[in-house]
């Protein structure tokens, strides 16, 4: 699994009102001064950034966008002890979400130039021994950048040395890690490409509006120039570990170094490289990528279609016989986790051939009698892997046969005796517990067109189950439980990664039969994320429960946009982004590939669905929206010619969905343009020149451009009333 970092226990503690103390001179590394402390306390604990390699002023600092900090004073509680930071600030006002002990607050301070102290009082129980931990995660749209940490008390300490040392009685248990002095090699290089702001006098020729938002669209451009470099480097990390032989990744790179298998390595990681080099090396794609389908379709091939574990070492199965529970998770998992999301993009190709062949041979040896008929397994992640497939395989082939089976799912789970919250002890939420939920919510969609007697039969249950969620699943902020029993009420306490995967299903039955409470409810989780679950809340603490947590949110913002939850985001998303090792490999195991996955996800956000071909680091594509317009900034670091391509609606073309219900493992749509219909491209910075017009189907093939060094594009994109 990924590595943790510590946790501790502490006992109950409340924050007083932070306030500015006034200007201080600015403590230096080398000189401190006695006067630079408070008044009213001495310093008992300290750090100061004195090796960070951003400065101001000539004073280092530590800048929350580019990775949270986290530390740990080992003072003893005591009365009148209070958190000093000190807070820079460039002439604005600068945020941060404030963790004391799993306590947030937010913290806000600003309007000078430079560095002044901001002092937040502390209320804890004397006589404990219990350490203080505070984590700063970026907040806002500017977060804050601070030189120096104190713990201060009434008193003060006798053994303290000078405060001329870097830190006293503090522990860093992590810091960002996206400075070109903690990462080496090839991600510092491309730091000041993806940090630097251009000057006022790129946006000039644009009016006050315009310039806003082209300089939003231009940020955008550089954030997305950022996931897709960083998706590519995932990829160079993992090819690079491949096994020499066959040319298939390993697992991970623990006990997992000498095998392949479906459930992880297929579903999780290799097939967020296949969509990586879809959108950044097509020549990439079309070689090892397709080569490595066909090596494991070949080699993994144990019943039909279906894959078993393949060990590296044996060149064979690293399993002796068969074992039928085995092969359909995997198989399931492969094609939920990995296949779907790849056609959702690509379309009918070698992948959704293969993502049938599974589908179809697993129903084929469905061995599980019950009254619904006969199902391929009862376990319950399985099922819902199953039930989301066969929703979607029925629209993407128009063939029967995958309703009917996703009937049998749902017949089982609500006509019969295996209802989720009536006769299931406990619902798990988190990760993978929640699938039949949602599969059964696709399959809702699907028979509200064409069975409606079963969308008649499955709407009380439905609803039953979704209503248990809200009223006994949820904390007061929206947010989920990671397992909860429908029964008692009991829950575990802790938070649900995943809890923007449920309200896919949510969402969807508030779109088919209108119900306003299940909007409300995912309105409400969007609306109370910032300030209250920056960081790594969920009870998963890897990077994967960021990257979930992350894609959730991006799937209903996409439905529901949330200003505030939308920053959020951004800030979320540079944590996630701080865990990759210079070498590309983020974690080191199957979870990797959820990295890329929802890295593309934000980065397609950015571009509002428009990418370019070829992909080349040195690229910038961002955009924003100007009501049914959109502004869009193109621009590239040497001479490039090639195709920008804009989004379908892919719902639509590729998948013949009915409507554009929210679902896991989708690619959110954003800007899209119709086959049949007439746009106008205006460049911005040429008034004078009149706008061409482009039919939607050539848009979707990509647009001829040549771009060269210092010459952007400012384009307004529209459809033609």
């Amino acid at each position: 699994m990924s590595p943790k970092i510590p946790i501790f226990a502490f006992g109950w503690l409340v924050f007083g009102l932070s306030q500015v103390l006034p200007a201080a001179p600015v403590p230096t590394a080398g000189a401190p001064q006695l006067k630079d402390r408070p008044p009213d306390a001495e310093t008992v604990a300290w750090v100061r950034f004195s090796d960070a390699p951003e400065r101001y002023d000539g004073v280092p600092y530590h800048w929350l966008g580019h990775g949270d900090l986290r530390l740990v004073f080992e003072a003893p509680p005591a009365p009148g002890q209070a958190l000093e930071l000190l807070w820079g600030a460039k002439d604005d006002v600068r945020s941060a979400a404030l963790g004391v002990n799993g306590v947030l607050q937010p913290l806000e301070a600003g309007g000078y130039r430079g560095f002044r102290w901001l002092r937040v009082p502390l209320t804890r129980p004397a006589g404990g021994g219990d350490p203080l931990e505070i984590t700063l995660t970026a907040a806002g749209a500017r977060p804050a950048f601070v030189a120096e940490a104190r713990l201060t008390a009434p008193g003060g300490a006798p053994d303290r040395p000078g405060l001329d040392q870097k830190a006293f009685r503090t522990v860093v248990l992590a810091r960002g890690m996206a400075s070109a002095a903690q990462v080496p090699g090839v991600l510092a290089d491309q730091r000041p490409f993806w940090d630097g702001e251009p000057s006022e006098a790129l946006f000039g020729g644009l009016d006050a509006a315009a310039r806003a938002r082209f300089r939003q669209a231009e940020r955008n451009s550089r954030l997305a120039a950022e996931a897709f470099f960083r998706c590519r480097h995932y990829v160079t990390g993992w090819l690079g570990v491949a096994d020499p032989r066959t040319g298939l990744i390993p697992e991970n790179l623990s006990r997992g170094r000498d095998r392949w298998n479906g459930r992880n390595n297929a579903a999780d990681n290799y097939a967020f490289m296949v969509l990586t080099c879809v959108l950044t090396d097509r020549p990439l794609l079309e070689g090892r990528m397709r080569q490595m389908l066909e090596t494991e379709s070949r080699l993994t091939r144990r019943l039909d279609r279906l894959g078993d574990w393949y060990q590296f070492s044996r060149a064979g199965f690293e399993h002796d016989t068969l074992d039928w529970d085995r092969l359909v998770f995997d198989n399931a998992e492969y094609v939920k986790d990995g296949l779907i999301p790849l056609t959702e993009w690509l379309g009918p190709s070698p992948w959704s051939e293969r993502m049938i062949g599974l589908v179809d041979d697993i129903w084929k040896h469905a061995p599980v009698p019950t009254p619904a008929g006969p199902l391929p397994t009862l376990n319950f992640e399985v099922n819902g892997d199953l039930l989301q497939a066969c929703s979607r395989l029925y629209w993407f082939t128009g063939q029967r046969k995958y309703l009917e089976w996703a009937i049998r799912l749902g017949d089982y789970y609500l006509l019969g005796t295996n209802h989720p919250t009536r006769h299931l002890k406990e619902l798990r939420l988190m990760d993978h517990g929640g699938e039949v939920v949602n599969g059964l919510t696709e399959l809702y969609v699907a028979v509200s067109r064409a069975a409606p007697e079963k969308q008649k039969a499955y709407r009380a249950p439905l609803r039953e189950i979704l209503d248990s969620i809200l009223e006994k699943g949820r904390n007061a902020d929206g947010m989920l439980y990671s397992w909860y029993r429908p029964g008692t009420g009991e829950n575990s306490g802790k938070l649900a990664d995943t809890w923007g995967y449920i309200y896919d299903g949510f969402y969807t039955l508030y779109l088919v039969d209108g119900t306003e409470a299940y909007r409300a409810a995912v309105a409400k989780a969007l609306e109370n994320l910032a300030g209250k679950y920056e960081g790594r809340p969920w009870a998963d603490q890897s990077m994967d429960g960021i990257a979930d947590a992350v894609e959730g949110a991006l799937n209903l913002l996409n439905r529901l946009p949330v200003a505030s939850a939308a920053e959020w985001c951004d800030r979320q998303m540079r944590l996630l982004w701080n865990v990759q090792r210079a070498d590309g490999i983020i974690e080191g195991w199957h979870g990797d590939g959820n990295f890329a996955r929802t890295t593309i996800m934000y980065a397609l956000w950015k571009t509002q669905g428009v990418t370019v071909q070829p992909w080349r680091k040195d690229l910038r594509v961002g955009a924003v929206r100007n009501g049914p317009a959109l502004e869009l900034f193109l621009a590239a670091g040497e001479p490039w010619e090639g195709k920008v391509i804009f989004d379908p609606p892919r719902h639509q073309t590729t998948m013949h969905l009915p409507l554009d219900y929210p679902r896991i493992n989708q690619f959110p749509e954003w800007f899209t343009v119709a086959d049949g219909r007439l746009y106008e491209v205006a460049d911005r910075r040429r008034g004078d020149a009149a706008p061409t017009r482009h039919r939607g189907a050539d848009l979707i093939k990509g647009v001829a451009v040549t771009l060269q060094p210092g010459k952007p594009l400012f384009w307004s994109v529209s459809a033609v009333p």
